[in-house]
């Protein structure tokens, strides 16, 4: 019987299986990398915001703690969003006329809250408590970031439910000390380093899907 293919194509055959492992290979590092970038998750995106608010300004400059804007973290779900009373308590004396701060004095004025874009937007089937985490030695860095370095406030992680997981797997690796909660600094001089945080705070692991998927 004749031969029906060129003996190159034993050549091109093997070429091209070989070829495919690498593209199929390329193919899913670049679908990885798309999902695990900005362009994805909102890591490290500056949204657009009605005042350019600066947290490094307020928090590390002027001293202000988390708790005076973000008055319900402690006691609530949410962290909460001040209302605009809180920022003329200062700046009805303080820039009472810069233009910047025009859509805060409009907004008090009006009586009609500022709508500020949100930088943490978990999605609806996750359930999130500041509270807990807060009260458990969960300091805000650990998952805002250096937000006292911030000009403008981004997200500082991916969100992403490994994320998560890694923190709850390992959490004496993310709690400490209370009074550190709200620090700018990693350590206080108040609290002693050698304290066992996690039987300190009755600290669980809590792994079960429904704790955050309700």
């Amino acid at each position: 019987m004749p031969q029906i293919f060129h003996p190159s194509m034993n050549t091109l055959s093997r070429a091209t299986i070989f070829g495919a492992v690498f593209i199929l290979a390329l193919v899913t590092w670049v679908a990885a990398a798309i999902i695990r970038s900005p362009y994805a998750t909102s890591e490290g995106l500056i949204l657009s915001q009605p005042v350019p608010f600066s947290h490094q300004h307020h928090v590390s400059e002027c001293g202000i703690d988390c708790r005076y804007c973000h008055a319900g973290v402690e006691d609530s779900s949410y962290a909460g969003i001040p209302p605009t009373q809180t920022c003329m308590n200062c700046h009805s004396q303080l820039w009472a006329q810069s233009p910047m701060l025009a859509p805060v004095r409009e907004s008090f004025r009006d009586g009609k809250p500022l709508v500020w874009n949100r930088v943490y937007d978990l999605p609806d089937y996750v359930y999130f408590n500041h509270s807990i985490h807060v009260n458990k030695g969960v300091a805000c860095r650990t998952c805002h970031g250096d937000v006292g370095r911030m000009p403008l406030t981004w997200q500082a992680s991916t969100l992403y439910m490994e994320w998560c997981l890694n923190c709850h797997r390992n959490p004496q690796q993310y709690v400490g000390p209370r009074v550190d909660v709200f620090a700018t600094t990693a350590t206080s001089p108040k609290q002693p380093a050698n304290v066992d945080w996690i039987r300190e705070y009755h600290v669980q692991s809590k792994m079960n899907c429904s704790i955050c998927h309700r």
